[in-house]
């Protein structure tokens, strides 16, 4: 511990704020995107640098794009409402997410356009940068051919709701766009195509990673088809029919127009992980980081990490307090009928507080990167030994909370909502029980 901090346990609200402030840091585009910079090779003579890019931290992507590249350049990208950033020489659109919509749609078939239009002069001598993050699936909405706006709406809909993995949701995602799965980067050959990602998915797979525009896609038509049954999800019988016959496959690993594609990641959620287990040790607790892709129902995984802070706090072990179990992933909601008011970490809260019932000395924060859990204006909320009460003061019951999917109303409800506002990042779910 640095001797100059003193910390300050009687404050464990604060001290889990410093660590998610620890790790949006790791993950900011002003500090992860310049030095990857550096690796672009500038156009060949005559040719143009043009950017492009889709997710919830694209503005900010691009903005420290123009801020450290120093010749000319131009560019479109489209984030979600209310994440844009002012920028000189690459347009901001925005767009709904998670639910695609009209202006996603448009930004999409302009991005396009942009690529084509320049086609009959792009050659090996200009360069594309592709700037993706989390959230890019449903921002870059155009629908392949004979596909509609209002089938992917639906779909994509049916989906969220249904406790499918993002990795099947992007698989689905892929196969009924005219932009996702590799399909951006061979609309931009032959020029040379560079992607700065940040992660929000577990494991980091390029390929699942905004639905990969840019990457070769692995899956196939079937394994769309197979997920949407997986999940008995309707499906138009001429569109079952195009994906059954392959008719709406994606570009493969090993197209020569992704020949000269190349992908990096500049921000990932082991990074942001490791970012808030260094701070805390600086404050002089022992950080446990238990996984940066833990996926599964939010309120079974709230059930489990509260076994493994109430072992800590009673047998220290595996880690002897004052400790904090750090984790990051992306949990799932199955909504079923139930409408539901609030995202996953809310409800993985919900989870963790029904089964650690007031134990001492526990505390959580548990939030969405991005600033937004779910569709609601929170980040996230906080846990500690007076939630369920705070709870019956204020007329609400935690259980039946739980089992409406009303995470955002208890929360709001006790006082314990963390609202930050967009954070123009996205590193995925963030995770901290302290244990004091």
């Amino acid at each position: 511990m640095d001797a100059t901090v003193s910390t300050d346990f009687n404050n464990p609200r604060r001290l889990l704020r410093q660590l998610f402030d620890a790790a949006l840091a790791a993950a900011d585009p002003a500090r992860c995107v310049p030095p990857a910079l550096a690796g672009l090779e500038p156009p060949g003579p005559g040719g143009r640098l043009i950017v492009i890019g889709a997710g919830k931290a694209s503005a900010a992507m691009a903005r420290a794009v123009e801020r450290h590249w120093p010749g000319p350049l131009t560019g479109l990208v489209v984030t979600r409402y209310g994440h844009g950033v002012p920028c000189e020489r690459i347009e901001i659109v925005e767009a709904a997410h998670p639910v695609p919509d009209a202006a996603g749609e448009a930004a999409a078939g302009r991005m396009l356009g942009l690529l084509h239009g320049l086609l009959h002069g792009l050659t090996a001598a200009d360069r594309v940068l592709a700037l993706v993050s989390g959230g890019g699936s449903a921002l870059l909405a155009a629908p392949a051919a004979g596909v509609t706006l209002a089938q992917k709406r639906a779909l994509t809909s049916a989906l969220l709701a249904s406790g499918a993995s993002i990795a099947g949701i992007n698989c689905v995602r892929k196969h009924l766009s005219a932009i996702k799965g590799g399909r951006l980067a061979a609309a931009a050959w032959p020029a040379p195509v560079l992607t700065l990602a940040i992660s929000d998915v577990p494991g980091d797979d390029p390929a699942v990673i905004a639905s990969g525009p840019t990457v070769g896609d692995p899956g196939t038509a079937a394994d769309a088809l197979a997920v949407l049954d997986a999940y008995r999800i309707a499906v138009d019988p001429a569109l079952r029919e195009r994906l059954a016959g392959g008719e709406l496959e994606t570009p493969k690993p090993g197209d020569p127009r992704l020949a000269g594609s190349d992908f990096r990641l500049v921000a990932s959620p082991r990074q942001m992980l490791e970012a808030a287990a260094a701070e805390a040790r600086r404050l002089g607790i022992a950080p446990l980081i238990l996984g940066d892709a833990l996926e599964g129902e939010a309120r079974e995984v709230g059930k489990l990490l509260a076994g493994i802070a109430q072992s800590c706090g009673r047998h220290g072990f595996p880690a002897k307090k004052p400790c904090v179990l750090l984790s990051g992933g992306e949990t799932t909601v199955t909504l079923g009928t139930a409408g539901g008011r609030g995202g996953r970490n809310s409800e993985f809260l919900l989870g963790l507080a029904l089964a650690l019932d007031g134990a001492p000395g526990i505390h959580a924060l548990a939030a969405d990167t991005d600033g937004i859990d779910g569709s609601e204006d929170n980040a996230g909320a906080f846990v500690d030994p007076g939630t369920r009460q705070r709870g019956r003061q204020a007329g609400l019951d935690l259980s039946a909370a739980l089992a409406a999917h009303d995470a955002w109303g208890f929360f709001a409800g006790t006082g314990d909502l963390l609202v930050t506002g967009p954070t123009l990042t996205n590193v995925n779910d963030f995770r901290a029980i302290l244990v004091v």
